[in-house]
């Protein structure tokens, strides 16, 4: 029987090559490959006689939207992708464990992923951009800002913290009733895939069994044991935890709804980072903010990024 997930993919790799972008694999180094979705104008196919393709510097000022735990980078950002394209060069990584990256490294830590992430952009030419990160993506997306600021000029945070410590992931996971992050982020059941859209969305959302079956054999049985471990190794006592001084301007940008990260944990961590960081609510749309309510949302984000260019042209 046709996987109505896996058959839809060729669909939605369509319309992301009609965006401007397409896929191209990074050998980060060896045992380590990294899928980006790239601006279509930066590769240059091999001329005649070569055997790799070239891959030319972004002419565009640079956004690269990072994925959150419980889809890969596409689909993640299928609805922002065109809505960026005319005046951004957009990059869609998948991290590690998630759609086409692999690596053979033992290293699960949120900092691991962003020192990868950051070496493939250097390789595809990157030199400065605006990272938007999501849950997942978005803790990763602080330790890039953190540990490069020079490549950072600002970011865009949804349903995302600093860090997930011990006191928030129990907290957390009480108020849910889930007994660990595996239980809400893998599930192995259409039960359990059903309970996690039921948190992560405002509306109710209703697919047939049969889809969420898809779903699960598609996305959440590939690198099981690897995203486990992710997650484990996301968790950080509370006495590690500390709060970065960024150079950049952050904007929170949030789903009023979200269940899994509160607005209350976006005000606390905006007074936490001090005067570079905004916030900014969208009404009616949860933790999946981006995919319930994407054209406020893109509207939100294109006005940052806008007076983002609008400072540099001042200065």
């Amino acid at each position: 029987m046709v996987n109505l997930v896996a058959a839809q993919k060729p669909l939605l790799h369509g319309l992301m090559k009609m965006a401007g972008v397409r896929p191209y694999d990074v050998e980060i180094e060896p045992g380590t490959v990294m899928n980006f979705w790239v601006p279509c104008e930066t590769i240059r196919k091999p001329e005649k006689g070569e055997k790799v393709t070239h891959v030319d510097k972004p002419t565009k000022p640079v956004v690269v939207l990072v994925h959150g735990f419980a889809a890969e980078g596409i689909v993640t950002w299928q609805f922002q992708v065109g809505a960026l394209t005319k005046k951004y060069s957009v990059y869609v990584p998948d991290l590690l464990f998630f759609g086409g990256s692999m690596t053979d490294k033992p290293d699960r830590s949120p900092t691991f992923q962003a020192e990868y992430l950051v070496k493939g952009l250097r390789k595809l030419g990157v030199e400065k951009c605006v990272v938007v990160g999501f849950s997942y993506g978005g803790m990763v997306a602080f330790k890039i800002a953190e540990l490069y600021p020079d490549l950072v000029q600002a970011m865009v945070v949804s349903g995302s913290i600093l860090a997930m410590t011990d006191s928030i992931s129990v907290e957390t996971l009480n108020r849910l009733g889930f007994s660990s992050s595996s239980e809400l982020l893998l599930p192995n059941s259409v039960k359990g895939l059903k309970a996690l859209l039921s948190v992560a969305a405002y509306k109710k959302l209703w697919f047939p069994d049969r889809l969420h079956k898809d779903y699960l054999e598609q996305v959440m049985f590939t690198n099981r044991k690897e995203r486990a471990e992710l997650l484990e190794a996301l968790v950080i006592s509370n006495k590690d935890a500390t709060i970065p001084s960024f150079p950049q301007r952050i904007h929170l940008l949030w789903g009023e709804e979200d269940q899994i990260f509160k607005q209350e944990l976006a005000h606390n961590m905006k007074e936490q980072l001090g005067d570079n960081t905004t916030f900014e609510g969208i009404k009616k749309a949860g933790h999946l903010v981006h995919l319930e309510r994407p054209c406020v949302y893109n509207r939100c984000l294109k006005r940052f990024l806008a007076s983002l260019l609008a400072e540099k042209v001042d200065k």
